[in-house]
């Protein structure tokens, strides 16, 4: 079976200077989108004391984007078709860096504003980048998405790391360590201002995004399988975000050690979100990676479940790896399972607004069974039972299809 978008580059792609512009734009935009939402979370307790919010108010810091995430991811594909992707992408990024100022004014409606801002802004990057991928590299998507994934992340880790320092250590205070990510999104700004001139949408395209209404994507069991897949591996990464620190603390190991045991699975998921999706590019099934995805997981949550702190690190790099991998892949079956551009970001669209709606339900609900049980071995069920989501969904989004079926003429 082959993909009809490729018919559209049948000669090896050139890196030309105009690539090479782009290349860089859509990394200093991936770059900007995770770094405005993992910077919050060290800095929680300083926003709390100044701001004198509650837990409950502190906790929705990290929520609001998420459901914004879902709020507009199925729009996302719709607005960049009647305006172009490039352009929605410019504004997006002049919608994110105004949220990064607002939300650093300091009094409690400017962060909840600023927040909600960039979590819309955001959104938009995330469903968009897959088909802008497709559409511009269709023959380097896995290596281009490697890098875009790696980009990514690779700002969230350090986001993590320096925004105490910044804060702590110099006159910033928490206003100032989370308002300095505008500089990045506005250096995203100028350089992608150059691709408003090069819109690239052939007329074929857009025609074959017309008739691909995002209505056959909900009625494809093939679609929903890669929305499942990308939903679960959002709700396993965002639940342990918050509350493994916490799980670690109770079996012993301190609150600085367990930030750092949560570091390395973050810097354990880098090498993968760039290797999976070139291994995942180069071959037509990828059930055999969503195999080794869930038998990580497994590993690595169940070594938490049994206890003891001596593996706690080993435990850490086999989640992170898995994480990673998952993550990856799952950014490739926009472009693997899909025939256009716009069907990649219709793809895209869907399998977010509902992966991110999971991954605001799965930080709640953990922490309330919790609440009920007082301890974490239930808790920890939620985990081993969407990774083994995780693993019948990517069964089946790993098989060499597509979730639209060929058009006859």
């Amino acid at each position: 079976m082959t993909n009809p978008h490729s018919m559209n580059s049948n000669k090896k792609l050139k890196f030309t200077r105009n690539t090479w512009f782009l290349l860089i734009g859509i990394i200093f935009i991936a770059s900007t989108l995770r770094s405005p939402l993992t910077s919050v979370g060290p800095l929680i307790s300083s926003i709390k004391d100044s701001l004198a919010i509650s837990n409950v108010l502190a906790g929705f810091l990290t929520t609001i984007p998420l459901l914004a995430f879902a709020l507009i991811s199925p729009f996302a594909p719709k607005i960049a078709r009647r305006f172009g992707m490039e352009l929605t992408l410019f504004v997006s990024l002049i919608l994110l860096t105004a949220g990064i100022i607002i939300r650093s004014l300091g009094t409690t409606p400017n962060l909840l504003i600023g927040t909600f801002l960039i979590g819309l802004a955001i959104a938009f990057g995330n469903v968009l980048l897959p088909g802008l991928i497709k559409l511009n590299f269709p023959l380097h998507i896995g290596l281009i998405t490697g890098i875009y994934s790696v980009s990514m992340n690779l700002s969230a880790s350090i986001a993590v790391g320096v925004s105490v320092p910044l804060a702590h250590e110099t006159q910033f205070g928490w206003e100032g360590a989370l308002g300095i990510w505008a500089l990045l999104t506005f250096i995203a700004l100028l350089i992608w201002l150059p691709q408003l001139k090069n819109k690239r949408l052939p007329d074929s395209v857009i025609m074959t995004a017309d008739k691909a209404k995002s209505p056959a994507l909900w009625r494809s069991p093939l679609a929903w399988s890669v929305t499942f897949f990308m939903g679960f591996q959002s709700l396993i990464f965002y639940t342990t975000s918050a509350w493994m620190p916490e799980v670690l603390n109770t079996q012993g190991i301190s609150p600085d050690s367990a930030g750092w045991m949560v570091s390395l699975l973050q810097f354990s998921q880098l090498p993968m979100t760039f290797v999976v999706p070139i291994l995942a590019g180069k071959v037509k099934d990828q059930r055999w990676i969503v195999a080794g995805v869930a038998i990580l997981y497994l590993l690595g949550y169940g070594g938490i479940m049994v206890g003891g702190t001596a593996l706690v690190p080993l435990w850490m790099i086999m989640i992170g790896i898995a994480g990673g991998a998952a993550f990856g892949l799952s950014m490739m079956f926009f472009s693997l399972r899909t025939r256009t551009p716009h069907e990649a970001a219709d793809l895209s669209g869907m399998a977010q607004s509902f992966g991110y709606a999971l991954a605001a339900i799965g930080p709640v609900l953990f922490g309330l069974l919790h609440d009920f049980t007082s301890g974490w071995s239930v808790p920890m069920l939620i985990i081993i039972g969407a990774t083994l989501i995780v693993f019948l969904s990517g069964m089946k989004a790993g098989k060499n299809n597509f979730v639209t079926p060929e058009e006859t003429k």
